[in-house]
């Protein structure tokens, strides 16, 4: 099997970071294109010193939710920038960066992409913390119409 289009979910953790080193290693050999995804989910602080909402006061410091939306796009806009500039030398490289949720997201832009693999990272959680947390990883796998590379880290490398 040849890979022609790779879609690339990351943020900006080491784990995603490791797969994408991955995901343009292939794109490199295949000489294929790539889309590099970054989603974020988004934060929404109250605007309320209600005590009642969610059973505390969470300060808004004075940021508007627009400003934070913002400045979350502002450093998605930056991590898929560093992440293409450094990795993707010689490849054609197209940016997705959208608030939303991850899983659906990654899901959503492969379909839009055309894309022939999907590339992840995997933070490793496990127990409650991936209960709580859940997996998107685990969700792409299981919702993918392509198949997905999900890259675990060596913690004692990384």
């Amino acid at each position: 099997m040849k890979f022609q289009r790779i879609l690339i979910g990351i943020d900006d953790t080491k784990y995603s970071r490791h797969a994408a080193e991955y995901g343009f290693g292939l794109a490199h050999k295949y000489k294929a294109v790539v889309a590099l995804v970054n989603i974020v989910e988004p934060v929404i602080m109250p605007q309320t010193n209600d005590p009642s909402m969610l059973g505390a006061f969470i300060p808004s410091f004075g940021v508007e939710n627009v400003e934070i939306e913002h400045i979350q796009e502002d450093n998605s806009k930056k991590l898929l920038d560093d992440i293409a500039a450094t990795l993707g030398a010689g490849i054609e490289v197209t940016h997705y960066n959208q608030m939303g949720s991850k899983a659906d997201s990654i899901i959503s832009i492969a379909n839009e992409f055309k894309a022939d693999l999907i590339v992840l990272g995997t933070h490793k959680r496990t127990g409650l913390d991936r209960l709580l947390m859940g997996s998107v990883s685990e969700h792409v796998l299981r919702h993918s119409p392509v198949p997905v590379l999900v890259v675990p880290t060596d913690e004692e490398k990384a």
